[in-house]
């Protein structure tokens, strides 16, 4: 092997193989591309082992399953280069961790190795240039600190500036709702104008929903597909074949497109929704026309006025080509203990060598030996507290002091479960054939798979029931064994729509910022839609817009309750950890809270006391309410008590091989790893609290989950700039967190006609 290509998605390795063999063809070169992913057949990986070819293009989890192969180090003795695309968008995030670890160890199965990273949105650059190459370090358990290496740096300058503008409809959206129903006859006639168009979306779900509405509109029958993770990978290769090869007008897709695709005659994208980032809309952005010398042209298409000023912020940031990509990562513990397994999996190891090739790997630059030897025994014993079972000692120390894998079963269990994707228990969708003349009779086998649909949504189906997937509506016929048999619906149906798990990208702190900006200066406001310059006077006039850098907080009775909003804009993710913890404070000085709401700009609590008439009484009790010190104790009680802490200690098991997902000739099902892991979890909180794997949780709760770092950050920024008003009514602002409040679990129309309803009337009554 001379070459190994590393791409976070499947269908760009694919799509670079496809850009590859043409010209190989072309020059009669002796030179074998072959792509390995998780649709690759599995005797097809066998024989890539036994005859490697020339390059190899694969993914994180592949390269982690390769370099744990007993015969690595032949495999890779000749590998002269390794390309890492895409970079920014793996090395914040755990597979970045798996990468990094995995590049360790080629860099010493061949030292002469070059390493390259690519990447068209970098906003550190000297991070990724730290992450290619190792880092060094003086040898030996005693290590102290380390010094900075770092790659070459090649900046390719110039290119056509994107055409980028806000999709204007001419219909006045509204304050909530994320289907962007209103302009689907815009983005229709969109896609008739244009030879190839790529329509983004933020979610699955909205996929799904939306490649349903342009499919109904769709009178001049042009050809548009749909493409997304949860779809059978043969109908996600037939889609990306139609697109290479020109025959389709539309893809609706989600971010399994987002990177690198190079379709040349995508000539322009769509995407529905707020970007949410900036760096995000600039890849996808350069899904048209990608070439150097050849503006990208693009339609930002905002659902409600809020996505109005988060599409003006991300437009402000792509003139000014800012970058708003994470800061780099801490290499995660459960990564680490996942990648020791597959180490003694490849070969007996000696610690101190490992220690040594762990943290030349940028993210665990800093790991301690005796943090080092925390993982090790995690990996052979389970923890202090699990020490007694031996189904958890996963490795044995010989008598020459090097470590091996306990057996061979071992061995395939890691080989089943690695990597660091843990997503919800999935079921296939198969179409089931009706028998002949028995209506209603079905055969259970034979039809082909669609997809997976999540385990938890499978089992509110009963027989009978109707739902949208693979772009078709379904009629759900059953279960059988792990497969969801369904048929295909008569027309006139109502379907429910799938949901998935890891819904909505959060709101980035640099795009928030451009946003509490935009409010703060109203000669800014000529610049926006009318219709939200209006909405802001009408706030403005009835109650206050917040400073830039302060919190409004607006209080009022409503109902026979009373209400207390605040609007820090930093994103759903901290504004739902920010709820739980005011809650918490507001139940003990006897507040007495009912419950919250939280979306990506604000937060609304609402009590039976009137906290407005306490702030008035107590002048320093807005302050204390919102005080620092709540991610301290109040942090640590409402952890000790939360079902989220259980949901975050679940993925780090599964990741660091605690609870194995599946085995040899069986899978766990979703239920069954949540009852193993809230086990072992209980056992651990009680009998070992420091174990490594409640440290990896609270780790990832903090940056992942419950955004605290983002969350303490706000809380600095508006110490002593808290401004409250006390109102009579509800706000024009506070209205549209106040749509969040008891939301049904509803998508498409019917839930923008029940949002409709509740914002003509909450609106009444803010203007009245």
């Amino acid at each position: 092997m001379h070459t190994l290509y590393v791409s976070p998605l499947k269908a760009l390795a694919v799509d670079i193989a496809r850009n590859l063999d043409a010209p190989i063809a072309e020059m009669g070169l002796s030179v074998r591309v072959e792509t390995r992913t998780g649709d690759t057949p599995s005797h097809k990986r066998t024989r890539q082992i036994a005859r490697p070819p020339d390059i190899l293009l694969t993914t994180p989890e592949q390269l982690a399953l390769l370099i744990a192969h007993r015969e690595a180090a032949e495999l890779f003795a000749d590998l002269s280069c390794v390309v890492l695309d895409e970079l920014h968008a793996l090395v914040t995030s755990k597979r970045g961790d798996l990468l990094s670890l995995a590049l360790t160890r080629l860099h010493r199965l061949s030292p002469g190795l070059t390493a390259i990273g690519l990447s068209a949105t970098v906003r550190e650059p000297d991070e990724l240039r730290r992450y290619l190459v190792p880092q060094r370090a003086s040898p030996g358990p005693s290590t102290k600190g380390s010094t900075v290496a770092m790659a070459e740096l090649v900046v390719v300058k110039g290119g056509a500036a994107p055409d980028l503008h806000m999709l204007d409809t001419g219909l006045t959206l509204p304050l909530a709702g994320h289907t962007a129903w209103q302009a689907m006859p815009a983005i229709y006639d969109l896609i008739g104008q244009h030879r190839t168009v790529l329509v983004f979306v933020n979610t699955r779900l909205q996929a799904e929903y939306t490649f349903q509405e342009l499919w109904r509109i769709n009178d001049a029958n042009y050809s548009i597909a749909l493409h997304h993770g949860s779809l059978d990978a043969t109908q996600r290769r037939r889609v990306e074949a139609a697109m290479a090869a020109g025959r389709l007008r539309a893809i609706v897709c989600t971010a399994t497109l987002d990177l690198g695709i190079d379709w040349g005659d995508v000539d322009l994208v769509v995407n529905i929704g707020a970007p949410k980032g900036a760096s995000r809309i600039m890849q996808r952005i350069g899904r048209a026309n990608h070439r150097m010398d050849e503006p990208s042209k693009a339609y930002l298409v905002p659902a409600n006025r809020f996505e109005m000023l988060e599409c003006q912020a991300a437009l402000d940031a792509v003139e000014a080509a800012a970058q708003d990509t994470p800061d780099a990562r801490l290499g995660a513990p459960d990564v680490l203990a996942q990648h020791v397994l597959g180490m003694a999996c490849a070969d007996a190891f000696d610690p101190v060598q490992l220690y040594e090739e762990i943290v030349s790997a940028a993210p665990y630059a800093g790991l301690s030996w005796e943090d080092f030897e925390a993982v090790v025994d995690y990996v052979a014993t389970g923890g202090y507290a699990l020490r007694a079972y031996e189904r958890f000692a996963k490795i044995l120390r010989g008598p020459d002091g090097l470590w091996r894998v306990r057996d061979a079963r071992i061995a395939q269990q890691y080989r089943m479960n690695v990597g660091t994707i843990v997503e919800s228990a999935k079921v296939k969708v198969r179409l089931a054939r009706g028998v002949r003349g028995k209506p209603g009779a079905i055969l259970p086998k034979g039809g082909r798979v669609l997809g997976e649909i999540e385990e938890d949504f499978a089992d509110t189906l009963t027989p009978g029931d109707t739902f949208l997937f693979a772009g078709e509506v379904l009629r759900f016929e059953g279960l059988s064994e792990d497969e969801a048999l369904a048929t295909r619906a008569g027309p006139g149906t109502d379907p429910a729509i799938p949901s998935y798990a890891g819904a909505k990208f959060p709101l980035s702190t640099f795009l928030a910022a451009r946003v509490r900006a935009l409010i703060a200066d109203p000669f800014e406001w000529d610049r926006l839609p009318k219709q939200v310059a209006s909405y802001l006077l009408q706030q403005r006039s009835r109650s206050l817009l917040p400073g830039e850098r302060d919190l409004l907080v607006e209080t009022f009775p409503r109902a026979g309750r009373y209400y207390i909003t605040a609007f820090p804009f930093e994103g759903r993710l901290a504004h739902q950890t920010l709820g739980m913890l005011l809650t918490r404070r507001l139940e003990r000085a006897r507040m007495r809270p009912l419950g919250f709401a939280a979306n990506d700009y604000g937060i609304a609590i609402w009590l039976n006391r009137d906290v407005g008439e306490r702030i008035g009484r107590e002048p320093d009790f807005l302050e204390t309410l919102f005080a620092e010190d709540m991610l301290g104790d109040d942090l640590e009680a409402w952890l000790d008590e939360s079902a989220m802490m259980k949901r975050t200690f679940r993925q780090c098991a599964v990741i660091a091989g605690l609870i194995e997902r599946r085995y040899p000739g069986q899978a766990k099902t979703g239920r069954q790893v949540t009852i193993s892991t809230d086990l072992v979890y209980d056992v651990l909180r009680k009998h070992q609290p420091d174990h490594l794997l409640l440290k990896a949780a609270r780790q990832d709760a903090a940056t992942g989950l419950l955004d605290v770092k983002r969350l303490g950050m706000m809380l600095r920024r508006i110490q002593g700039r808290i401004t409250h008003k006390a109102l009579d009514r509800v706000s024009p602002l506070s209205v549209s967190v106040m749509l969040e409040i008891g939301r049904e679990r509803v998508y498409g129309e019917g839930a923008d006609e029940i949002l409709a309803e509740a914002e003509a009337q909450l609106l009444e009554e803010a203007l009245a």
